[in-house]
């Protein structure tokens, strides 16, 4: 069964197997979440990003795909990357690109699962810079979370949201859900 934990703080500071890196498609860093876990891991992240640049994703990581790397000076052991939509606004594409964002989340935790990771920590993907409705992040964060299978989502789940607003968010979501959680 996965736990799923809710937590306001800095992902880079977490002790967990996995960590989750809102990455931009050219997987060389960025602002937000990304550049936190750049500046936090180190070099050494930056280094295995232009090596799969180089080598297996000369055109970068897709919308809704994921890839992991070590994680350098992280207490992790390793930084999976995934690249969320920008939100298009209402209409008749959001429903694509919120499938898109389902499959971050599902990549992030499938990829994490078959690594051997049993504690996962993952940011509000599309939240920040990109423009996700916040509730929305949230319902499909969390839906795509409790309903993998237990072999395709590590044991722990963590939520590390980056403000008291983004965490009331996740927590009414899980109730509108009926999901169980446990929050800090």
């Amino acid at each position: 069964m996965t736990r799923i934990e809710l937590i306001t703080g800095d992902i880079t500071g977490e002790r967990v197997d996995a960590i989750v890196n809102a990455a931009n498609s050219s997987l060389l860093g960025g602002g937000g979440v990304d550049g936190a876990i750049h500046r936090a891991g180190g070099p050494s992240i930056l280094a295995e990003c232009r090596e799969l640049r180089a080598t297996t994703l000369p055109d970068g990581l897709s919308v809704g795909d994921a890839v992991a790397t070590g994680a350098g000076r992280l207490h992790a052991r390793w930084v999976v990357h995934t690249v969320g939509p920008v939100w298009p606004g209402p209409g008749a594409e959001a429903e694509a690109r919120r499938e898109l964002l389902r499959a971050a989340y599902r990549n992030s935790l499938g990829l994490a699962a078959r690594l051997g990771a049993t504690s996962i920590a993952l940011p509000a993907v599309s939240a920040g810079i990109y423009g996700w409705p916040a509730d929305d992040a949230a319902t499909l964060a969390l839906a795509a979370a409790s309903s993998a299978a237990a072999d395709t989502v590590p044991g722990r789940v963590r939520f590390v949201l980056f403000s008291a607003r983004m965490h009331d968010e996740f927590r009414a979501a899980a109730e509108r859900l009926g999901i169980t959680i446990e929050l800090d």
